[in-house]
């Protein structure tokens, strides 16, 4: 959506939280991690996004605010693809521990090609 990486998904989880429907797996980190990233590169806080989809009535007029208020060149949203494609790193230790304890509670153990968070994802949700 606009170029960016994860606002689709950000934005699903907003409406599933304002609608009382966030599943719990999701409560701790939502607007942080992933969604984070994300705020960070647009520019935006977590409240005030979440007021942004409460008053929208489809993606398209999310995807116009986006558009209208997020100024971000294509260099910032490449840069932003980037990092979630290939989070963690080999080097961070704590975050390929956090990997392999999602891959273990959600019988992903076994599935070696799973080395970042976007391949779990995936997987979790049955994409691949």
């Amino acid at each position: 959506m606009c170029g960016w990486m994860h606002l689709p998904r950000y934005i699903d989880k907003i409406r599933l939280h304002l609608a009382g429907k966030l599943h719990a797996d999701y409560q701790p980190n939502f607007g942080k991690g992933f969604d984070g990233a994300w705020l960070k590169a647009a520019g935006l806080n977590h409240e005030s996004f979440i007021e942004v989809v409460r008053v929208s009535l489809c993606d398209g007029q999310i995807a116009d605010w986006v558009a209208s208020n997020i100024q971000a060149s294509s260099d910032a949203k490449r840069s932003h693809v980037t990092s979630m494609l290939d989070y963690p790193k080999e080097e961070d230790q704590a975050m390929t521990s956090r990997l392999i304890q999602r891959k273990e509670q959600a019988g992903l153990s076994h599935r070696s090609e799973i080395t970042t968070f976007i391949d779990f994802i995936d997987a979790d949700e049955g994409r691949i």
